[in-house]
């Protein structure tokens, strides 16, 4: 079968002078001429032609698609596959972006006029979202997911956290700290407590001024509440430690908190990837390990061992850690091992 120029030009959307253009490149020349001159296009050219726009599709200039074009063995089914890949990415983003304006149609239904704001910031955040986790990260994570009454939960939490911090209670206080509680709580919940959604999260928020503004958390708060956390965790240590460890401890516990998440989150790649505690991977984390935990327990290692039997005693002391007992046992042997 082959086509004119102008046929092929209406059953594949480009235009004629596109399709003279392509020709006078050299990207597309037509396999055959009819007798009146016309051109005409057999089932390779079209073929041909279908790979031009796909590549067209990932991004390539012309000159870029005809040095590939012109390369040999180049498999036409693995340039769909990819093609493929490319539009399910899209229909995916789609498919939330969908769900974010449902959201605020159902707002609107329900006589609740978004601001301009909420159409803004639905739209901004997707796209920070994209830009740091993969599309089966997002599918891991809840807190993309959550709901209008879910963002609700935090909106309410983190008015109430910022009023206590504005007001200068401090973190000691038995009202930031059960506060804090809340907010570890709903975060493990909506990373789906894997560490390494929590030490992208992080990064995000490091990364984003905007995303601090639009969720109303500013470095301060976030400080403001791990302090807080960290408090209801101190308090525990105390009966576990004598008065010159404890202060040690409270002078230094926390100071290094931002660390544990990206540690944690190495580890759990790492037993994923079927690392072992006694393999170089896992001794290179003991050591980061160790180092983040006499930060603040010291050198000593009676002071190590109390600190031990409290963890082991104080399920408080693990709330909100993002560490469960497979990477824990993980980086036990992994310390046995160092030690050894």
């Amino acid at each position: 079968m082959l086509l004119k120029v102008g046929e092929l030009a209406k059953r594949s959307g480009l235009t004629v002078r596109t399709l003279h253009h392509y020709d006078a490149i050299g990207l597309l020349t037509p396999s055959a001429r009819a007798d009146n001159g016309y051109r005409l296009y057999n089932r390779d050219d079209i073929a041909r032609l279908h790979q031009i726009q796909a590549l067209r599709g990932f991004g390539l200039t012309l000159a870029d698609i005809g040095a590939y074009l012109a390369q040999p063995d180049r498999p036409l089914a693995d340039l769909i596959a990819q093609q493929i890949a490319m539009l399910d990415e899209q229909i995916d983003k789609a498919a939330r972006l969908r769900a974010r304006l449902q959201e605020l149609h159902v707002m609107l239904l329900h006589g609740k006029e978004p601001e301009l704001a909420d159409w803004l910031n639905t739209l901004e955040l997707m796209t920070m979202f994209d830009r740091y986790f993969s599309k089966e990260e997002l599918d891991r994570l809840p807190m993309y997911r959550q709901t209008q009454t879910q963002s609700a939960k935090w909106t309410e939490l983190v008015a109430q956290v910022r009023a206590l911090m504005d007001a200068g209670v401090p973190p000691a206080d038995e009202r930031p700290r059960e506060l804090a509680d809340r907010w570890m709580t709903l975060l493990a919940r909506d990373t789906n407590n894997d560490p390494r959604m929590l030490a992208k999260l992080n990064q995000m928020h490091d990364n984003e001024p905007s995303m601090q503004a639009s969720i109303g958390i500013s470095p301060a708060l976030r400080d403001y509440v791990i302090r807080a956390s960290g408090e209801s965790k101190l308090a525990i240590y105390e009966r576990y430690l004598s008065p010159e460890e404890f202060r040690f401890v409270r002078d230094n516990y926390g100071e290094r908190a931002m660390e544990w998440p990206q540690l944690m989150a190495d580890a759990r790649d790492a037993i994923d990837e079927g690392a072992t505690p006694d393999s170089p991977q896992g001794r290179a984390l003991a050591q980061r390990w160790m180092e983040l935990f006499r930060s603040y327990a010291g050198d000593d290692p009676a002071t190590h061992a109390k600190i031990r039997h409290a963890l082991q005693n104080e399920p408080e002391l693990m709330k909100g850690s993002w560490a469960d007992e497979t990477l824990l046992g993980f980086m036990r042997e992994a310390v046995r091992g160092l030690a050894a």
